[in-house]
């Protein structure tokens, strides 16, 4: 069944801002022309849900109709029958406002082919942009292909030229820039122009009879081909083509975060808060593992023993596994108060119940998982700068695992698709209460003694530290206190001088252990002699 919808009664809905770093609800499926793959149909028609519609939007076409007819065609063949077009005669105002309404009915939109600006033009002022983007919030799919698929970033490339002409598109995809038909027409070098003039942005290339399905914040290439990921060139780095064939994936939030972090042109591996010094407050630093008594008594110590007020941050698993339990060494301890901060992301942490926490907070624990969710928590919120004056008052922060390696400058393991990868472009800076510090954990229990060298020898000025399981560092000031069961491990690029530049580093962990000074439990250093 096709609608021509010509008919009135028109609602306006929300518009809604920017995603998370969780990304939309909904889908994106954007194809790069040419055939489109057969999942895309597939897909579409699950979003439906057995009674919703989808809208084809042709007006990029040089005959929309023509264009409409043979998408409802190809949707047929995929048994998808409640099919919408607005009638493309009507004069633009009217059939942008249909529009608008057709999509606030759907559960999918189609954007055919053709070319982009005329769709852009068609539209502009109608609305049509905040009714996708609501589409997308109550977890609808919006799809397109060729100029449908350019469209779909606000940053968009116009038209066909070599040298790309840039205009602006519907912003669906935020912190990106798409183009089309992209290694069969040899648009590698227009897509890089685009991401130099617009450095904060990703650019995706897409092949002919591909497609990138991007849900929440993971981005999928299916199809006959493969899809290109675009980075700028900055100061530190060079400029990067990421080439996922059919079957890959990628984190998004990620690629996104290094397009910003690289248009800063700020280098992560630079300490940008000093030498490693706790000018105020205490630090205790846990290995992962078993929490010793001596640790927790350390802790609660700092904190101000019985008396205490504790904050708990269990923000670094997904939130749906996110605990509002104590953890059950700090109930041992019979502290005054305890309170867990389930809040994440800027709307949440903005309450009041969260900052009012952290402003009476004398001690901070942030417990383990993984610790890119900590930065996707709290970073470019107020919570950092609360959090930093728990230490300004002479409180105590601390954690174990990912709750111990978000506390340095420098975050290693921070790739959300695994933590092998010990330097993640776009995830590569922690919360710096240790400034000029890179932190390990399960260091010795695990062999990760070869994983720190290459971090110090890309990052020279970074002072490196492995903590053993069952194990504490408790800095104040310079001065590193070692507690627990067993060692810390520490490594400067002074005690990597003797490797040339050129010879690869030892790999395994009893080669790369002599590179280390390794401090005891119940022994001391200091941070500065130890970054000499």
């Amino acid at each position: 069944m096709v609608v021509i919808f010509l008919g009135a009664g028109i609602a306006m809905g929300q518009d809604w801002a920017v995603p998370t770093a969780d990304g939309w609800p909904g889908t994106l499926i954007i194809v790069g022309g040419g055939t489109v793959p057969d999942d895309v149909a597939i897909a579409l028609k699950e979003s439906l849900h057995g009674e919703g519609s989808l809208v084809v939007i042709a007006d990029a076409a040089s005959d929309p109709m023509e264009a409409a007819e043979s998408a409802t065609k190809w949707l047929a063949e995929a048994e998808i029958s409640r099919v919408v077009v607005v009638d493309s005669s009507l004069a633009e105002s009217t059939r942008g406002l249909l529009t608008v309404a057709a999509i606030d009915a759907a559960s999918a939109v189609w954007i055919c082919g053709g070319q982009q600006s005329k769709l852009l033009t068609t539209f502009a002022a109608s609305g049509v942009e905040g009714a996708l983007q609501r589409l997308l919030h109550r977890g609808g799919t919006v799809g397109g292909t060729s100029a449908g698929a350019a469209s779909m970033s606000k940053v968009m490339i116009a038209g066909g030229a070599e040298q790309p002409e840039i205009s602006e598109g519907w912003d669906l995809l935020q912190g990106a820039i798409v183009d089309q038909h992209f290694t069969n027409r040899n648009r590698l070098a227009r897509l890089q122009i685009a991401v130099e003039m617009h450095a904060a942005c990703v650019g995706i290339g897409i092949d002919e009879d591909t497609a990138v399905f991007i849900h929440g914040r993971q981005l999928r290439v299916t199809g006959r081909d493969s899809a290109s990921v675009v980075l700028a060139k900055t100061d530190y780095r060079d400029a990067e083509v990421l080439r996922l064939a059919a079957g890959e994936v990628a984190d998004l939030t990620q690629l996104r975060r290094a397009a910003r972090q690289r248009a800063s042109r700020v280098d992560p591996g630079e300490p940008q808060s000093g030498s490693p010094e706790v000018r105020a407050g205490s630090l205790v630093i846990v290995g992962g593992g078993a929490m010793p008594e001596d640790v927790v008594q350390r802790f609660v110590e700092l904190a101000g023993g019985a008396s205490a007020n504790i904050v708990v941050l269990p923000t670094a698993v997904p939130r749906e596994e996110t605990s509002s339990q104590s953890p059950g060494f700090l109930k041992k301890e019979s502290v005054a108060h305890i309170t867990v901060l389930t809040q994440r992301g800027p709307a949440e942490v903005a309450s009041e119940e969260f900052r009012t926490s952290l402003k009476s907070a004398t001690g901070i624990w942030f417990g383990g998982g993984r610790q890119w969710h900590f930065v996707d928590a709290y970073e470019g919120t107020e919570a950092l700068e609360l959090l930093r004056d728990v230490l300004r008052r002479g409180g105590v922060i601390g954690g174990s695992s990912a709750g111990a390696t978000i506390q340095g400058e420098f975050l290693v393991r921070g790739h959300p698709h695994g933590n092998s990868v010990m330097m993640a472009e776009g995830y590569e800076r922690g919360f710096a209460f240790l400034p000029g510090m890179a932190i390990d954990q399960h260091f010795s229990q695990r062999g990760r003694f070869p994983d720190l060298l290459p971090v110090v020898r890309r990052h020279p000025k970074m002072l490196g530290v492995g903590i053993d399981e069952g194990t504490a560092i408790v800095v104040t000031g310079t001065k590193v206190e070692v507690i627990g069961q067993h060692s810390a491990h520490f490594v400067s690029a002074k005690l990597l001088m003797s490797i040339p530049a050129e010879q690869p580093l030892p790999s395994t962990a009893e080669e790369a252990a002599k590179f280390y000074v390794s401090i005891k439990t119940g022994e001391s250093g200091d941070l500065k002699a130890l970054s000499q």
